[in-house]
């Protein structure tokens, strides 16, 4: 079956929805007080007076309930249908055996205890949803489920991996069953074994003799020039903005629904109240798995740092260090280029008036201090040794008069520490800025020239939101030039890999992209189905970030889909998403990327803290960073994401959701962290290698079975 993009008309929109969505959009652009459309749950009510007539009106509307036969009616159906929740066709029965106390009783009891562990469980019993009313449970559950559907389809049609128990939960809401063998996931190649050259040109597959051509900013395939002429492309899914747009404002609407927050707000603080009790009651019999297992601790588990640039990945004294060396030992070299005149790096120094044997850690300083707070623009100009772009330019950078040769020095120094302490894994962050074409040429013949693969690191491209600039200084014409020399070159180097050796090689060994820049950066332009298209984007002004994320979403999906075909790599989308701004971010991060970095504003939104949470979508946050940027170490919400149960990467269960975030190949997952590493709970976790509780990983499973089964019940009892 041919994979297509599933395209909707915005006149298919319900007209409540759509204008909801652009009230929430235009609340949060404009910076108003968005108290009404953007309120975690309910407004704090300050007046004693006030606080008394909001209890008597949330008693009186119990009691009306209490009342109503059609709602009695329903709360019968629904313990009906909870009662057989076991129907589920899903293959960890033991899981679902235990998110209602009224199940079956036949239910078989598990036949591996040793892998379905025995621990003290938090039960809830009584009515299923005291303190909210059956309406607003089951409009909750309804747009809480459509939400997930939606990221489903986003996710399976660019190769981003989806959770299976929600998968399996989603398929029994459609009455489907769901297949090991349809599941989609990232193709991404194992590094080379042992004597193999990582850098050889032999088995290029040959040219296609495709054409390729920009469209509304995404690039389009065609099987052949008159392919091209009749405007008929070769059969792979293209988005379409109209249908981004409406979907995006489904959910958009949803986190500013009344009885869609309180429910969140609710079943987070219950996750929160629930792990609480879990610890306390099973600590004990989790330590003691751990301490069962020989061998391994924090420091012998596979481990991946997947937020770390580049031009950061090694620390301040080991870049000092590096300088002196160099300083000592080719003080002579041409190091620069300025116009006509040739620079010597002793020269260099010279013109700074220092000497390289007086820096120190604090001379040098390339740490991010608080007066970059807010300022991504001093963040960025903190990487300049001594405040010295000079010494950037020499040190920390690919594309120089010495062809970026200090740059891969430093980073072979930190893969060879990491290839000798074997637990660590990387993934370093280059950028492509979209410039010109030639930036991935340049890139890639700096990566083979200085043979900078190592088997302990992958690589991300990140792509700096700065069309602004460009267009400022005359680069590009409008925003679809930038797209197409960030993308173009991808695209030709995949039809055509024979004419670009380079760039297929080194595209085997990149895992995703990223988009990054300062979040709270103001933009005057609300996102909708109106926005101009990339081609049409003249003006000086950069989009939003919406904007931004769904034109690389759309090019990475078509270019996934094609590389598919051609049995190549493929590439996941985890930008730079929720450390600052909007809340809109983290929608559209929510429907177009695998993972994301940060995500700190998820604590403003209940509904997307909980749908993150019900979709597991790996978040890579960074608390030390954060608290030079953005927020205080100790306001830092990683520690009440992690006990709710979001999908955290940063203890051995951190450790092991790094590994299963992180670009490494299906085949190194599976002897990283277990052969059936893909299984949720118990089941896919290999205690041997992971040194993750069983007990604790039952718990998770059975805490977000638990939580889909609700929506799923309720949305079955409606239909039924």
């Amino acid at each position: 079956m041919p994979r297509l993009f599933p395209k909707m008309s915005m006149s298919e929109v319900d007209e409540k929805v759509r204008l909801i969505a652009e009230k929430v959009y235009a609340s949060a652009l404009k910076e108003e007080d968005t108290k009404d459309a953007m309120a975690l749950f309910t407004v704090p009510e300050d007046c004693p007076i006030g606080l008394h007539e909001d209890r008597e009106r949330a008693l009186q509307k119990e009691l009306a309930e209490q009342h109503s036969q059609e709602s009695a009616k329903k709360k019968k159906n629904f313990m009906l249908k909870r009662s057989h929740s076991m129907s589920l066709s899903v293959s960890t029965d033991w899981a679902l055996s235990l998110v209602s106390p009224l199940l079956s009783p036949t239910i078989p009891e598990p036949c591996q205890p040793e892998i379905f562990p025995d621990f003290q469980r938090v039960t809830i019993s009584g009515d299923y949803c005291a303190g909210i009313t059956v309406e607003d449970y089951e409009q909750a559950a309804k747009s809480l489920l459509t939400a997930l559907f939606i990221r489903e389809k986003y996710s399976r049609l660019a190769y981003h991996r989806f959770p299976r128990t929600t998968a399996k939960f989603l398929h029994n809401a459609r009455d489907e069953e769901w297949r090991e063998e349809d599941e989609i996931l990232p193709d991404i190649w194992p590094y080379p074994h042992e004597g193999e050259d990582p850098y050889s040109m032999e088995g290029i597959p040959e040219d296609l003799n495709y054409m390729l051509q920009m469209k509304d900013g995404i690039v389009h395939v065609y099987d052949n020039a008159e392919a091209l002429k009749q405007e008929q492309p070769h059969s792979l899914p293209y988005p379409d903005l109209e249908t981004f747009a409406i979907d995006l404002s489904h959910v958009l609407a949803m986190i500013a629904d009344g009885p869609t927050k309180t429910y969140c707000h609710r079943r987070l603080n219950f996750l929160a109240s629930k792990f609480y009790l879990h610890e306390m009651l099973n600590e004990m019999a989790e330590l003691k798995e751990l301490k069962s297992v020989p061998h391994r601790d924090f420091y012998n588990v596979r481990k991946v740092d997947t937020h770390i640039h580049a031009a950061a990945c090694m620390n301040q004294k080991h870049l000092l260090k590096f300088i002196k060396t160099t300083y000592q030992t080719e003080a002579d070299r041409v190091v620069l280029e300025k116009g006509c005149q040739k620079i010597t790096l002793k020269e260099v120094f010279n013109n700074l008036n220092m000497d390289p044997y007086d820096l120190t850690v604090d001379s040098l300083d390339v740490h991010a201090g608080r007066q970059t707070f807010h300022r991504f623009d001093k963040f960025n100009s903190k990487y300049n040794p001594v405040g010295a772009s000079e010494l950037r330019e020499i040190y920390l950078k690919s594309d120089n008069y010495i062809k970026g040769e200090y740059f891969a020095r430093l980073v072979k120094e930190v893969a060879a520490e990491l290839e000798e302490s074997k637990y660590q894994h990387a993934e370093p962050r280059l950028s492509i800025y979209g410039r010109s074409t030639s930036e991935w040429e340049s890139l890639a013949t700096w990566f083979i020239q200085h043979k900078v693969h190592s088997p302990n690191m992958r690589w991300m491209i990140q792509v700096p939101r700065i069309y602004d600039i460009f267009r400022s200084k005359k680069l590009v014409p409008h925003f679809a030039k930038m797209l197409e020399n960030i993308f173009l070159p991808l695209f030709e180097a995949t039809v055509n890999p024979q004419k670009h050796k380079a760039i297929h090689i080194f595209l085997k060994y990149v895992t995703g992209f990223d988009s990054v820049d300062d979040e709270s950066k103001h933009s005057d332009h609300m996102f909708s189905y109106k926005s101009p298209k990339p081609e049409s984007w003249t003006t000086d002004d950069n989009p939003p970030y919406t904007y931004y994320l769904f034109y690389m979403y759309a090019n990475i999906m078509v270019l996934n889909n094609l590389r598919k075909e051609r049995g190549l790599n493929t590439f996941q989308f985890r930008p730079h998403c929720g450390e600052a701004g909007s809340i809109t971010h983290l929608v559209s991060a929510f429907l177009t990327a695998d993972n994301i970095s940060h995500g700190l504003n998820l604590k403003k939104s209940p509904v997307l803290q909980y749908l993150y949470y019900l979709a597991q979508v790996p978040i890579a946050m960074s608390p030390l960073s954060n608290n030079s940027l953005f927020l205080q170490y100790s306001k830092n919400p990683l520690r009440e994401f992690l006990h709710k149960g979001l999908y955290i990467q940063t203890t051995n269960k951190i450790t092991r959701n790094s590994v299963l975030q992180s670009g490494l190949s299906h085949q190194e997952k599976k002897h990283f962290i277990g052969s059936n590493y893909l299984q949720d709970g118990p089941e896919g976790n290999d205690i041997r290698r992971t040194n993750v509780a069983q007990i604790r990983m039952a718990y998770r499973h059975e805490t977000l079975c638990n939580e889909l089964s609700f929506l799923v019940d309720a949305v079955k009892t409606e239909s039924g």
